[in-house]
């Protein structure tokens, strides 16, 4: 998922940068930061490539192999400046997202899950529906309005299989709905309106990534 577009660089990534005075800092991060000396950066498949259209595979093998792809995609969403990646946008057929998100209370979330399913709202939970500006690294430059549930609950499981649970709110809410989507095959347009989808499509074809991905066909 890309970052929000009206604060494409309130979001830092360089984990070195120290914030200037004044500038607003998180309030806590939730997770384990990756270790930025592991894994490599690679390019991300964008919008047409069958991989990103379709149900990838669920992990059945919690092993180095699975924990060497979390650390590829760490490096690879920092190198997009995402907030959120998904195997299938490195060609990877297998149910893995990764995420390094705020909330809108400035929370910073950090973390992965595999196998992920969403789940439904409590009984008694209102669904309340927040808008928002949503983007994706496999449809670079375009930007769309998109209502979703304020409020996402995600299980799963994490590299050594045992069982997680990952709840968010506001913006990293609508980032664990948008990982979760791209490993059954939908991206953030196939949500829009004919309109808007061709709108984003426009964007896209108009625009140039700031990284690299892979040419269809």
């Amino acid at each position: 998922m890309a970052e929000q577009h009206d604060h494409q660089h309130d979001h830092q990534h360089d984990h070195d940068h120290e914030p200037a005075q004044g500038e607003a800092q998180p309030v806590k991060v939730v997770g384990e930061e990756p270790d930025l000396s592991k894994g490599t950066a690679r390019p991300i498949t964008v919008y047409g490539n069958p991989v990103l259209h379709r149900e990838v595979k669920d992990v059945t093998a919690f092993d180095g192999e699975v924990s060497a792809l979390i650390d590829d995609m760490f490096q690879s969403m920092y190198a997009a400046e995402g907030v959120g990646l998904a195997a299938n946008q490195i060609g990877v057929d297998l149910k893995v997202f990764v995420y390094d998100c705020p909330d809108d209370e400035g929370v910073r979330h950090v973390g992965h899950v595999i196998n992920p399913v969403l789940e439904e709202l409590p009984a008694g939970r209102k669904r309340v529906l927040a808008d928002g500006n949503e983007g994706c690294l496999s449809v670079p430059t375009a930007y769309a309005e998109l209502p979703r549930p304020d409020y996402a609950v995600v299980t799963g499981q994490d590299k050594d299989g045992n069982p997680i649970r990952v709840e968010g709110t506001g913006f990293f809410a609508r980032c664990l709905q948008h990982e979760t989507d791209h490993l059954y095959g939908f991206l953030y347009i196939d949500k829009l309106s004919k309109r808007d989808r061709k709108d984003a499509l426009r964007q896209m074809a108009e625009g140039t990534p700031r990284y690299a991905t892979v040419a269809n066909g």
